[in-house]
């Protein structure tokens, strides 16, 4: 029982189970959408347990809600903690892990997509600067046929062109992790 149930009278059961109803409406729909975030429904819909629950949870609360195994809530504790979408929590007198969302969709944007974002400049930048090396090799050798050195400039202005991407990208997630793309966005909107 949770408080909200501990504080109703016995005629206040429809308005409860509207409020639950409104609660699994979302939960199904984050479940839905969860994999932007590369995990499964099941994962999401625990998300979603925990975005409504006013207390920290524990696995054995959480396997409980959803009719899920113990080691099944860990795995998937473990997904939505690597994502930075739940944060386990202390709380004084209590042995068995507890666990929040975070309630903040902003920040869990923010954290979730940054951090995609930095992988892929990493990445993709690197095998540009490769690429760039070796094409630059191609055009400076005199041995080189005309063919591959003017297919290699081809390339290379393609290379310049996805380096202007990453490096607007860098300032998007520069923006967002400053919050100033947001500040600006909530700006243009008029909120």
């Amino acid at each position: 029982m949770n408080v909200v149930e501990r504080d109703l009278q016995p005629q206040d059961k429809d308005y409860l189970e509207v409020l639950e109803e409104a609660e699994v409406n979302v939960i199904d729909a984050i479940a839905e959408t969860m994999d932007l975030y590369g995990v499964t429904p099941s994962v999401g819909r625990l998300y979603g347990v925990l975005y409504f629950s006013d207390e920290p949870m524990t696995l054995d609360q959480m396997g409980n809600s959803l009719g899920m195994s113990k080691p099944s809530m860990s795995t998937s504790i473990k997904s939505l903690m690597d994502i930075e979408m739940v944060q386990k929590v202390w709380r004084k007198g209590e042995r068995k892990d507890l666990y929040t969302a975070e309630k903040d969709f902003f920040v869990s944007f923010v954290s979730f997509f940054c951090k995609k974002w930095n992988r892929e400049l990493s990445i993709n930048l690197q095998a540009i600067e490769k690429s760039t090396e070796q094409l630059n090799s191609l055009l400076e050798n005199p041995d080189v046929p005309d063919a591959i050195q003017t297919k290699a400039r081809k390339d290379l202005q393609l290379l310049e062109e996805a380096t202007k991407y990453y490096i607007w990208l860098k300032k998007v997630v520069l923006g967002l992790r400053s919050k100033e793309l947001i500040k600006l966005i909530e700006e243009f909107d008029g909120n």
